[in-house]
This record gives structure tokens, C-alpha cells and sequence, in this order.
């Protein structure tokens, strides 16, 4: 193990969590877990025993977040925090002001207000911040948005995007279905994915927005559909169905004046059409690098942020519109 490898607290330790433990226990010579915390005993000790089955002592759980901080001043470079979405806020914001840097799992936040808070609190503190969209954060996206905003391809006419999986009952009885805590349904779950990959392609915030949403019996949205003009004048089209058949899968399209980008919401591919072809063609893209690989090489400096707070606070934005319109019934709602 070198002489500093990055020591992180892993604030969360539930099924994404464990599932992000897995790949960093792979990468002990650069990540150091020294510290996790969650409120579930059963959680913590799921987390704890990945690390005794890679040979190492497990710390014990602190579920008090400012008595980890405390306890640890000193003795910590960065967090990952990976809890139910009301927290991210408040919960990021105390690691920033600690001196820590953050990479926190999506969504950013909840609404606009606090995108902006943890947007002042980082340039503040002159920590970093990196939201863990596997969509901005993926070769697919970034490659599809520097060829957006090179021109090649004219203005963006139309976003055409929409996902779909058996979230209704794979999210059933869990927090993700309790709207104080999660903020949303199948929308600002999964489908955030689409939202924040919609805002990172379109470059710019929407204009206008109207939306309309079906909760299903169910204390959140399940079935929702968005459109919006940007503020540019391009339309765009989202769809987001919680009830399918088993399965999770996603399509984007941009149209351009002489060309049509495909792409996933999580970037799982990336292909392109161009004026006078018959069919989609991949783009050749180098792999990208795991959340936490990425995240470690924007911290040494390596990369640039490819998933800055700006971009969750674009899509918060689009979020708060999208929640204003559904309450009303798919009332038109101006942005900004």
C-alpha cells in the first residue's frame, strides 16, 4: 500500500453502498475505507463483513455523522455518501465545512435551493464535489457532449429520451417509496438518471416545462411524462414508466440540424447518425472509469469534475418545475 492513499468514510452502507465497497476494496492501493455509518445495525454489518472477507478489521459504526466528523478530524480525506436522498444536503454540507472532499450518490439534492447552498458551501470551503451520475460521468456522455458543443452538427432541434423498469415493485416497502425521504418516485429515481443526462447533453436550462405524473396507488410517481422547451427554443420529450415488464433499459436521442446522437441515461452506449446515412453508427469511445476510479482522478488532478454540482443544479431546477406542473395538473410552468 503507498505511503497516502485516499482514507474515506462511507456514509451509507446499504445495497448501493455495498455494491461501491466491492469495487473499492479492489483498489486498496490508492482507498483506504477507515470509517462507515449508517443507522442499520444490519446494514453496517453487511459493509463490515465485505471488509473481513478482504482480510481487513472493519471500524466500528458511528451512525452520528458529526460525531464521525469529530472523531476522525484529522484522520480523513474524502466521504462517499450514499443515503436516502433528504439527507444529501445537510450531510454533504457538514463533510465540506469539515474540510472533507465529497463524492455523493445521486440525486444531488432535492430541490434547487439546496443545489445552490452546496454550490456556495464548496466554493466556500474549496473543497470537492463530485455527484455520482453514471451518466456525466461516462466517456459515452462527455464524448457526445463535446461533439454537441463543437457546432459540427448545427443546433439541437429535439431531445427525445425516456426509461423503464420494474421499479413499482422492485422499490416496493423500501425508503425510495417514502416521499419525505426519497423526494420523488420512479421520476427522481432511476429517472433522474434521465434528467440529469437530459440536462448534461442540452447544455442550458429549460424555459418552460409541463408535466404529469401517476402515482399508481402508490405513495410516489410511478408512471411520469415531461415535456419542455429550452431556453435555446429545442423541444424535448421525456418518458418515464416504473411499471414494466422486468427489465431497466434507456434511450436518448438529439437531433440536430444534420445529425441524430443516440445515447443510455447511464451512457451505456453511444452511437451517431449522420445527414445523407442510412443507419446508427457506433462512436469509438476509450472505457470509462469506475464512480469512485473517477472521482479519485479528479482529486489528483488528472480529469476535470465531469460531474460538477452545476449540473445537478440544472436538473434540480428542472425538477422543481416538474413537480410544480404535475401538482397542477400538467399546468405550463416557467423556469428561472
Amino acid at each position: 500500500m503507498p505511503d497516502n492513499p485516499v482514507r474515506v468514510a462511507m456514509i451509507g452502507c446499504g445495497g448501493m453502498a455495498r455494491h461501491h465497497i466491492r469495487t473499492m476494496l479492489q483498489q486498496q492501493t490508492t482507498t483506504r475505507i477507515v470509517a462507515l455509518s449508517d443507522p442499520s445495525q444490519a446494514a453496517y454489518q453487511s459493509a463490515a463483513d465485505l471488509l473481513t472477507a478482504a482480510g481487513l478489521q472493519p471500524p466500528p459504526n458511528e451512525p452520528d455523522l458529526q460525531q464521525l466528523l469529530r472523531a476522525h478530524q484529522g484522520q480523513l480525506d474524502a466521504v462517499f455518501i450514499i443515503t436516502p436522498h433528504a439527507y444529501h444536503h445537510d450531510q454533504t454540507k457538514a463533510c465540506l465545512q469539515a474540510g472533507l472532499d465529497v463524492l455523493l450518490e445521486k440525486p444531488m439534492v432535492m430541490n434547487a435551493a439546496e443545489a445552490e447552498s452546496l454550490i456556495e458551501t464548496r466554493d466556500r470551503t474549496g473543497r470537492l464535489l463530485v455527484v455520482g451520475f453514471q451518466g456525466s460521468l461516462s466517456k459515452q456522455v462527455r464524448t457526445a457532449v463535446t461533439m454537441l458543443r463543437s457546432g459540427e452538427f448545427g443546433r439541437i432541434l429535439n431531445i427525445n429520451a425516456m426509461v423503464w423498469q420494474d421499479w413499482d415493485h422492485l422499490a416496493a416497502g423500501t425508503w425510495r417509496q417514502e416521499l419525505e425521504l426519497s423526494g420523488g418516485g420512479f421520476l427522481f429515481d432511476t429517472g433522474a438518471h434521465m434528467l440529469n443526462t437530459v440536462s448534461d447533453l442540452a447544455g442550458e436550462d429549460f424555459a418552460e416545462v409541463a408535466a404529469w405524473t401517476d402515482n399508481q396507488g402508490r405513495p410516489v410517481d410511478i408512471l411520469g411524462v415531461v415535456m419542455g422547451r429550452l431556453q435555446s427554443g429545442a423541444m424535448v420529450t421525456m418518458n418515464a414508466c416504473g411499471r414494466a415488464i422486468p427489465s431497466c433499459e434507456s434511450d436518448v436521442r438529439v437531433f440536430c440540424e444534420q445529425a441524430i446522437l443516440r445515447t443510455g441515461i447511464w451512457g451505456e452506449y453511444l452511437e451517431l447518425r449522420r445527414a445523407g446515412e442510412k443507419a446508427f453508427s457506433p462512436v469509438p469511445v476509450p472505457p470509462s472509469l469506475g464512480v469512485w476510479e473517477q472521482f479519485l482522478a479528479v482529486r489528483g488532478g488528472q480529469i476535470e469534475n465531469p460531474s460538477p454540482p452545476e449540473i445537478g443544479l440544472r436538473m434540480s431546477r428542472l425538477w422543481d418545475a416538474i413537480r410544480t406542473s404535475a401538482a397542477q395538473g400538467g399546468m405550463p410552468v416557467k423556469c428561472g
